[in-house]
């Protein structure tokens, strides 16, 4: 079983398609660090989760974001902040003026188990499995991070939430997809689908 730290029912749901075990939605409150790359906070979250729940069963924490390229990135690991605070189509705006509307969809999915329950030879940085695995105290940490390049548009679409309605990829923007669809193609599925190949090299 692996335990999801979310209080996202659609991240669970999302886990569940992707990883050939149970997944278990579990709340917990972990410390989120300042960085202006998702791999530490996810890691440092997946690893403080790991610990509190009793050290016992594997724990995956995700986080995620829009990276603007004409913005140097942000709102990045600050995207829910950005769009609290701003709202979507002031970001938009902060973009449609800049002649590169390139963005990118990211997410960063970190899972946390005992040292001792992994496979040595899935533990060294090799990138064809993981973006990388720490050990500290006898807790495992591997990274798995998910990609999806697109665009910035004027908002468009009644699905989706968050910046879905001005993140186009591939002539559509995310607000115009069907779950499924999105889904297929998201940046969270393509680090899960990561998780689950890693996971499998160890059977």
């Amino acid at each position: 079983m692996l335990r999801f730290v979310t209080g996202n029912e659609g991240k669970v749901e999302e886990a569940r398609e992707y990883l050939p075990m149970a997944v278990e939605q579990t709340d917990y409150d972990y410390v989120e660090v300042q960085s202006d790359d998702l791999a530490p906070i996810a890691a440092r979250g997946a690893r403080e989760s790991f610990r509190e729940l009793g050290g016992t069963e594997p724990v995956a924490v995700e986080d995620s974001g829009l990276f603007v390229d004409a913005l140097g990135g942000f709102p990045g690991p600050y995207s829910a902040y950005a769009e609290y605070t701003l709202g979507i189509e002031r970001v938009y705006r902060l973009v449609e003026p800049e002649d590169d509307h390139r963005a990118s969809f990211r997410s960063v999915v970190a899972y946390a188990a005992d040292a001792d329950s992994l496979d040595e030879d899935v533990t060294d940085d090799d990138p064809d499995w993981h973006d990388g695995v720490t050990v500290e105290d006898g807790v495992a940490v591997a990274t798995f991070e998910g990609t999806v390049r697109g665009e910035i548009v004027t908002p468009r679409g009644d699905g989706g939430f968050g910046y879905d309605p001005i993140f186009e990829h591939e002539g559509r923007t995310m607000a115009e997809r069907s779950t499924a669809e999105k889904n297929a193609i998201s940046h969270r599925g393509r680090a899960l689908a990561k998780l689950a190949d890693w996971l499998a090299a160890q059977e």
